[in-house]
Parts: structure tokens; sequence; C-alpha cells
């Protein structure tokens, strides 16, 4: 629960109007107010069902794209899939976009229209500054995209 308060506790900053929460995927520089310490833990409890929601759907709909792939691969009519690498990049992209996209897409709805909910309009503050602690995960992320960029080319160009 530790991972799923420290991206819930990103949302929430102290201001010089007040305590402030400030939603993922909203408007840059854009909080809300909120008003007592009951409406902050509604908005907590709210927010880790959505993390939880999200890394769910991100992690086993991984597994299950990952799981039809490998039969996919496997049946002997397409052949070796190194021979076809194109070929099995795109089945691969294809299986996780509908395995993965349709319900996040849908997740991603219904979180927008449930903000509506939780904060009122009149509420609405101008946020000083940047989120604290994203850029090493930006950095990290970059890194990682760009180490198997590189093994990727590698392991296409090497002699065989």
């Amino acid at each position: 629960m530790s991972l799923l308060d420290s991206f819930v506790g990103k949302s929430f900053r102290d201001e010089e109007a007040g305590r402030v929460v400030v939603f993922t995927g909203d408007r840059c520089h854009r909080g809300y107010v909120i008003k007592s310490e009951s409406e902050e833990l509604k908005i907590r409890s709210f927010l880790k069902m959505f993390y939880f929601a999200h890394f769910s759907i991100l992690l086993l709909g991984m597994q299950v794209a990952n799981a039809w792939l490998s039969f996919l691969v496997n049946i002997q009519a397409f052949g070796h899939p190194a021979a076809h690498l194109l070929r099995t990049v795109g089945i691969s992209l294809g299986i996780y976009s509908l395995v993965v996209g349709v319900p996040y897409f849908l997740l991603w709805k219904s979180y927008k229209k449930a903000l509506l909910g939780f904060v009122s309009t009149q509420d609405e503050v101008l946020v000083s500054g940047k989120s604290e602690g994203w850029q090493p995960w930006f950095a990290l992320a970059g890194f990682t995209v760009a180490v198997l960029a590189g093994l990727m080319v590698f392991y296409l160009v090497r002699a065989k």
C-alpha cells in the first residue's frame, strides 16, 4: 500500500490558499482547494482505487498480451519469429492495444468524469511550481528506452 500512498501523496500540496489537490491528467498549474479533512480522505480513496485499477490493467494486460503473442508466434504457419521481426512486433502492438488500450481508455474516461464530483470550479486555484519527484523518473524512463533501442539495433545488425 505504500506504493499507492506515494503516488496519491504526489497529488496533494500545501499552498498559500490551503491544502490543494492536483489531479493527474488535468491542466498544468491548476489545483483545487480542499475544504475539509473528510474531503481529502474521500479524494485519497478514489485516487487509490484509480491507481490500483491503472496498474492492474497495465500489468495483467501486458501478461495476457504476451501469452497470446507467444501462442500466435509459435504456430508453425507464421514461421520463425526472428525471421519476421516487424510482423511479430506489429502483432504484439495490435494485441497489446486491444487488451490494454480499450480497458485503459474506458478507465480514463470514467476517471475524468468522476473528478467533477469531488471538486468545484469555485475552488480552483493556480499552483506554483512543478510537482516534486517526477524528474528522476523521466530521466530513468528515457535511459531505459535508449538502452532497449540500442540493444534492438545491436541484435538486428550483428553478424549471424
